[in-house]
């Protein structure tokens, strides 16, 4: 079963859609928030999780003090599914602090190439056979939607090569946990002399 982890909303089930999506473990959203907290990037911030799923990532994010979090998910139950687990998650929030929550049934490229909204944590879970060229492309989409200090998560198969980051991204670390590896990257620093 997938839940809520900790924050206001901690041990709330979420639904799950029955195929076509691969839900992080909670073993790994606990390493990824753990890591994301030790960072102190989560409270105020505005979040995005790309090919949400069941909106775990985001929704985490969203209970653990993130300001505003958008959800974008292409597939029409999942997205439904998305928007009822977003409802659940604010009915536990404090009613004068609860975090915004918004659910974009689209394609992450479309909604890249659309979107004028600003992010300091992006969340990008892809299904493992998403070719690495589009994800290359998701992620350029995505360099110039970031604030200066953002810090973008993806997580793709242990087999998986490392992303292309290209112009303007870096990755900072990389960690497995089984079958899954997580990778952090943060825009590139100009080099000094």
């Amino acid at each position: 079963m997938t839940r809520i982890v900790a924050g206001f909303a901690g041990s709330l089930p979420l639904a799950v859609p029955r195929t076509g999506t691969r839900p992080t473990s909670d073993r790994v959203r606990e390493a990824i928030f753990s890591a994301l907290d030790a960072r102190d990037i989560i409270r105020g911030t505005r979040v995005l999780d790309l090919y949400a799923g069941s909106g775990a990532l985001g929704l985490e994010a969203a209970s653990r003090g993130a300001r505003i979090v958008t959800l974008v998910e292409n597939g029409f139950g999942a997205a439904a599914l998305c928007r009822k687990n977003a409802e659940a998650v604010l009915r536990a929030a404090p009613k004068k602090d609860a975090p915004k929550i918004k659910v974009t049934a689209q394609a992450v490229q479309s909604f890249l190439a659309s979107t004028g909204d600003g992010f300091d944590l992006v969340f990008l879970d892809p299904p493992y056979d998403l070719p690495e060229a589009e994800l290359g492309h998701n992620l350029a989409a995505l360099t110039p939607l970031l604030d200066p200090d953002a810090l973008v998560v993806v997580e793709r198969s242990s087999r998986s090569p490392e992303p292309e980051w290209g112009p303007g991204l870096e990755a900072d670390r990389r960690k497995d946990y089984g079958d899954t590896t997580v990778w952090y990257a943060s825009l590139a620093r100009p080099a000094t002399d």
